[in-house]
C-alpha cells in the first residue's frame, strides 16, 4: 500500500466501524437483528446510495477474517448435546428445512427463471440456511429459550449449520472447477468428514497446551493470540483440504465449545471455566471484525445498476421469499403436537441472517451470480432476518 493511500484506508476503516456500530445499535433498539443495520450501513456508504467508498482488497481481507471468526463463534456456541435432547423432531425439522428450500429454490431458479445450473445451485444453497444467532437471541428475549419448541429449534439449527457448511464446501468446489463433478464432490465430502474427525481432537489437544501456557504466562492477551492463531491455522488447513477457509473456523469453534464432547477422547478433560475465558476474551475481537464483513456485503451491492423497472427483480424476489418461508415451515407443520408449538418452530427457522449472506457473497465473489440475482437474494435474506423475529414476538403475544 502506497504512503498516499494508507491514511485513506485508515479513514475508510474508521467510517466502516463507526457506521456499522451506529446502525447495528439503532436496529437493536428497534428490536431487530443488528446484522440488518450493518448491511444497511454498507448499502448507504457504497455505490448504491452515497458512493463514498467501495471494498478495497484490504477491506475484503479483513472481512474474510471476520467471517472466519464468525463461524468460529457459531461453532463455539453449537451445542452437540442439544441434538440428543431434541431427538428425531429436531432431525426431521432440520433435514426438511434444509431439503425443501434447496429443492424449491433450485427448481424455481433453473426451470422457471431459466438461470444456469451452478447459479441455481447457489441460490438453493443460500435458502437452506438458518441463523442460530438470531433465533437464539429472539427466543432468549422472549424468555422461551428453555421451552420444548426452543429445544427442537436449537437442535435443528445445529444440524442445519453442519449440513449448510458441508453444502457450502461442495458448492465452493463446484465454483472453483466451473462445473458439476460428482467425483470431486464426493472427495470434498470425504475430506470434510476427515477434517471434522481429526480437527476437534487436534484442537482439544492444543487447548490443553494453551491452558498450561495461560497459567504460567507473565503477559496479557495470551489466550486470544493463541486462539486466533489456531483459527487461522485451521482456516489454512481447510483450504488445503479443498474446503472453504471458513470451515476451519467452524471446526475450531466446535472443538473448543464447552458443550462439545468426545466419548473416545476422555483424556482430554473438559474445563468449562477455561472455555468461558476463551468466549469472554475472543468476543471483543469477533465483534470488531465481523461487522466489517456485513458492511462489505452492502458495499458490494450496487442497487443503481439494477433495472428496477424490470419485472424480473420483483417476481424473482417475491418467489424466492415465498420459497424461503414455505420451505422452512413445511417440516415443522407436519410434526405432532400443539399447533402453536409447530407454528412457533416453523417461524423460528425462517431467519437466514449471516449464514445466508455467506452463501450469497461466495456466489458473488466467484462470479457465479449476476448483480440482479445477488440483489434479490440480499432482499430475501434481509426480509426473512428482519420480519421473522417480529412475527415470532407477535405470535407469542397472541397465544399467551
Amino acid at each position: 500500500m502506497e504512503a498516499q493511500t494508507v491514511h485513506q484506508f485508515f479513514l475508510q476503516l474508521m467510517v466502516i466501524l463507526l457506521t456499522a456500530r451506529l446502525f447495528g445499535e439503532l436496529f437493536a433498539r428497534l428490536k431487530s437483528p443488528p446484522v440488518v443495520g450493518e448491511l444497511l450501513a454498507g448499502v448507504i456508504l457504497g455505490p448504491s446510495l452515497l458512493g463514498w467508498m467501495e471494498p478495497s482488497q484490504v477491506i475484503k481481507l479483513l472481512a474474510e477474517i471476520g467471517i472466519i471468526l464468525l463461524l468460529f463463534e457459531v461453532g463455539l456456541d453449537t451445542d452437540i448435546r442439544q441434538l440428543a435432547k431434541s431427538g428425531w423432531q429436531a432431525l426431521f425439522v432440520a433435514v426438511s428445512g434444509f431439503l425443501w428450500p434447496f429443492v424449491f429454490g433450485f427448481s424455481l431458479s433453473h426451470w422457471l427463471f431459466d438461470l444456469n445450473l451452478l447459479e441455481s445451485l447457489f441460490i438453493g444453497g443460500t435458502l437452506t440456511a438458518t441463523s442460530i444467532g438470531i433465533t437464539v437471541r429472539v427466543l432468549t428475549d422472549l424468555k422461551r429459550q428453555h421451552s420444548r419448541e426452543a429445544q427442537v429449534v436449537l437442535g435443528a439449527a445445529v444440524i442445519d449449520d453442519i449440513l449448510g457448511v458441508v453444502l457450502l464446501a461442495v458448492l465452493y468446489d463446484f465454483s472453483q472447477v466451473g462445473q458439476i463433478n460428482t467425483a470431486n464432490a464426493l472427495q470434498v465430502i470425504g475430506f470434510i468428514a476427515m477434517f471434522f474427525v481429526l480437527a476437534p481432537l487436534f484442537a482439544k489437544a492444543i487447548s490443553l497446551l494453551i491452558r498450561q501456557f495461560a497459567k504460567i504466562s507473565q503477559t496479557d492477551g495470551l489466550i486470544p493470540t493463541l486462539i486466533v492463531s489456531l483459527v487461522l491455522f485451521f482456516a489454512w488447513l481447510a483450504h488445503e483440504m479443498g474446503a472453504p477457509e471458513l470451515l476451519g473456523g467452524f471446526a475450531a469453534g466446535l472443538a473448543l465449545s464447552r458443550r462439545f464432547f468426545l466419548p473416545f477422547a476422555m483424556a482430554l478433560h473438559e474445563d468449562p471455566d477455561f472455555t468461558g475465558r476463551i468466549e469472554a476474551q475472543m468476543r471483543p475481537i469477533i465483534q470488531l471484525f465481523v461487522p466489517i464483513f456485513f458492511v462489505m456485503v452492502g458495499l458490494s451491492l450496487n442497487l443503481r445498476e439494477i433495472d428496477w423497472a424490470s419485472p424480473f427483480i420483483w417476481w424473482f424476489s417475491a418467489s424466492l421469499l415465498a420459497v424461503a418461508i414455505l420451505g422452512k415451515m413445511l417440516g415443522a407443520l407436519v410434526l405432532r403436537g400443539p399447533w402453536t408449538e409447530r407454528l412457533a418452530i416453523g417461524i423460528a427457522m425462517v431467519p437466514r441472517g449471516e449464514v445466508g449472506l455467506i452463501f450469497a457473497e461466495l456466489g458473488r465473489t466467484s462470479g457465479i451470480m449476476v448483480n440482479e440475482v445477488y440483489a434479490a437474494l440480499i432482499i430475501v435474506i434481509a426480509m426473512t432476518t428482519l420480519f421473522a423475529p417480529m412475527l415470532l414476538k407477535g405470535f407469542y403475544r397472541y397465544v399467551k
